[in-house]
């Protein structure tokens, strides 16, 4: 028998995991032997993630080896990634205005959940403003950037290090090989760890699900409908639209990252699928330093579900309690999330550490959040999915500016994709 694809096989992982989370719901002896394994897969993952977003970026800048080109290429990126974000949040506010997820849910049925681990992460955000996050983006340590996994700043050094080793010529190639090897060899690492990815899925999704169970979901049922079906309506319309203007399907992408999605999904994790991310869009066509600079950047200033899911609690929060939100105060609160939410890129529970960071200062009462912090999990695994298609499109869309774009390789790569026979990533890459 043909062994199923990996989709398939995190898929099988995600329905086993369900089922034994909710066979055995409440059980601490199953999370005991689940956590570990869940936890040794992300921690594989990130082991390999700076050494491979540095080796390619310099491979990647070093070929280039055109500041002036570079810059243009930061610039474009930024300005399209704010672009992006804000109509996420307009959306957002649209669908939270439409739908009014809070309306008529009683607080009684609620249950609150400890959100004390993210207050501090919420008062560095409040002290950290928008103008931080560009001096920070410059190491005063490299090798601490590397070990805390700060990415912008690993970025900015790899992209520096990068022109460096260009403007050597001939005298910089030894070391330049020396780091496409490095790439090569990470990437190698990838393809092994991603083996592990359907049962790292399993016992993620197990303690998951044996933790709150399904019944957590029943009060807050709408919110998570209305949340799911606006991360969906935002993919097809307004990232469709863009995948259009880009020359491109939203429906092939999302074909072609079944699997990313599938592990990203199931993990709600970004981190877990950044290093195929990359291989996985430059076999689609987008060049390589295109791909390793705007990829991991779109980690910390494109986080497209993330944005919209804030905008939607936010109103959910106060429809809750039934706090009367003028057009002033949601523009207000527009204008707070598009700073807060590139204020403290890369922070864990950023999704929430956000919202503790906003929501006073548009009058909506903090606590609100102990009530959906239950279920944020599951709407964590729709905001990483929709901040995956979000950074994959943003590589698509930075080539076809930069006129970079290799349609022919696109293509194939699809034509391929749907007869079945698509080599393997390394191959389909270089590396």
């Amino acid at each position: 028998m043909k062994r199923p694809s990996l989709a398939v096989q995190i898929l099988i992982g995600l329905v086993l995991g369900v089922i034994v989370g909710a066979v055995f719901y409440g059980n601490p002896t199953v999370v005991s032997w689940l956590q570990p394994l869940g936890d040794i897969f992300i921690r594989l993952i990130k082991m390999i993630v700076v050494p491979i977003v540095l080796s390619t970026l310099i491979v990647g800048v070093a070929g280039v080896g055109d500041m002036k080109k570079l810059g243009k290429l930061g610039g474009l990126t930024l300005i399209y990634f704010e672009v992006v974000t804000t109509g996420a949040i307009l959306f957002g506010l649209l669908m939270g205005n439409l739908f009014q997820p809070g309306a008529g849910v009683n607080l009684g049925d609620l249950t609150k959940t400890d959100i004390t681990k993210y207050t501090e992460g919420a008062q560095a955000a409040t002290s950290h403003s928008f103008a931080d996050t560009f001096v920070n983006i410059v190491p005063t340590n490299v090798v601490d950037a590397f070990a805390r996994g700060d990415m912008l700043a690993i970025i900015f050094f790899a992209v520096f290090f990068g022109l460096g080793l260009g403007a050597l010529g001939e005298r910089g190639k030894p070391l330049l090989n020396i780091f496409q090897l490095v790439a090569d060899t990470m990437f190698w690492v990838t393809n092994q760890i991603m083996k592990l990815a359907p049962i790292g899925v399993f016992a993620l999704i197990g303690v998951t699900v044996s933790k709150f169970g399904v019944q957590s979901l029943i009060p807050l049922g709408k919110l998570v409908l209305v949340v799911y079906g606006a991360m969906l309506a935002f993919v097809l319309v307004i990232l469709g639209g863009v995948a259009r203007l880009a020359g491109t399907s939203i429906f092939t992408l999302i074909q072609v990252l079944r699997e990313e999605l599938t592990l990203a999904y199931s993990t709600a994790s970004s981190e877990s699928v950044l290093p195929r991310l990359m291989q996985k869009m430059e076999a689609f066509g987008c060049p390589r330093y295109i791909t390793s600079f705007v990829i991991p950047t779109g980690y910390s200033f494109n986080l497209d579900g993330s944005t919209l899911y804030q905008t939607i609690a936010a109103l959910f929060i106060a429809q809750l309690y039934g706090i009367h939100m003028p057009l002033e105060k949601q523009l207000l609160l527009v204008v707070t999330l598009m700073l807060t939410s590139k204020g403290i890129a890369g922070v864990p529970g950023v999704s929430f550490v956000v919202l503790l960071a906003t929501l006073g200062t548009v009058g909506i009462p903090v606590e609100g959040l102990a009530f959906i912090a239950g279920i944020d999990r599951i709407l964590d695994m729709a905001r990483t999915a929709v901040n995956v298609v979000g950074n994959s499109l943003a590589a698509v869309v930075m080539s076809r500016f930069e006129g970079e774009f290799d349609d022919a390789k696109s293509r194939q790569y699809v034509a391929d994709m749907k007869a079945g026979t698509l080599p393997p990533l390394s191959e389909a890459t270089g590396h």
